[in-house]
């Protein structure tokens, strides 16, 4: 029994290795696949925290451009919580999915405002608050605090399909989440999950994507001519253009439409978007203006 409100489960009696084999292997590749990153080993859970949702659905290579800049001009909770919206826009710009960057500004509004400026240190309380979800909170318990947790994500996922499932396919998490329990350790919880994402990370490089295999796998939709791509660059003009005009943010989006040899944008789908991005707090109509 490694994790609170687990019982110890019967290891895959089909599996290739034990369960003693299988975390031997894991170690020991982990040790040789071993990532030096710029928020590994930090006793900051808000510092890790950020690397957990910038690393959601983002390439390593892309998140290391970004970190330690948002660190150094956003470097605490309350850093976060005081900022302008336009200000974390604008530094989360090349991550993707914006969405991250509003939800994370405002988990920190609530920990400013009523924890006092740090975060929670329980994976319940984390989960509380706006965009974290039981792998995020699972990352910050583990990485952050060194507490025992489950933490399920692609790489974690990869590793247990490839060595525990490896003629399986539509393998759930319901069926990982009790085996990653059992061989979580008490006593250095990120050490152990280090070694997975990493050996993970490694596998990619040398098979089939085993993540293809889980239940839960689906493919990313293509982004050129998105509504996700159209949402970012009127997010992106509104940032670079402050009180740019309804109208000629109508015929920007037009145009990168067009110059992308697609179909311009008609008035409705615009319409929509933008009143979209106004309702979540992407930025806002003052008039006839647009401003983050």
């Amino acid at each position: 029994m490694r994790v609170a409100g687990f019982d110890s489960p019967s290891w895959p009696a089909d599996a290739p290795l034990a369960r003693e084999a299988f975390e031997a292997k894991v170690r020991e590749e982990g040790a040789l696949r071993y990532r030096e990153l710029p928020w590994r080993y930090l006793d900051d859970p808000y510092a890790v925290l950020v690397s957990e949702v910038m690393l959601q659905q983002t390439q390593v290579t892309r998140v290391l451009k970004h970190w330690e800049r948002w660190m150094s001009l956003f470097p605490t909770v309350d850093a976060l919580a005081a900022a302008g919206t336009a200000d974390v826009l604008a530094q989360w710009q090349g991550l993707g999915y914006n969405r991250r960057a509003l939800a994370l500004k405002r988990a920190c509004e609530e920990c400013s405002a009523i924890h006092g400026g740090a975060l929670p240190d329980t994976a319940e309380q984390l989960q509380q608050l706006p965009g974290i979800g039981p792998a995020t909170a699972a990352g910050v318990m583990a990485f952050a605090f060194g507490k025992p947790s489950i933490y399920i994500e692609t790489n974690v996922r990869t590793v247990f399909l490839h060595e525990v499932f490896p003629q399986r396919d539509k393998v759930s998490d319901r069926e990982l989440t009790p085996l990653v329990a059992a061989t979580c350790p008490q006593d250095d919880a990120r050490a152990w999950y280090y070694a997975l994402l990493d050996y993970g990370a490694h596998l990619k490089t040398l098979v089939a994507n085993p993540s293809r295999r889980s239940a839960h796998y689906a493919r990313q939709s293509t982004f050129d001519g998105s509504r996700r791509q159209k949402r970012a660059e009127l997010v992106r003009v509104v940032l670079a253009e402050p009180g740019i005009g309804f109208d000629d943010l109508a015929a920007r989006l037009d145009a990168f439409e067009r110059a992308a040899g697609r179909d311009g944008v008609d008035a409705e789908t615009f319409e929509s978007i933008v009143n979209g991005l106004v309702r979540e707090g992407f930025f806002r109509q003052e008039g006839g203006v647009f401003r983050a």
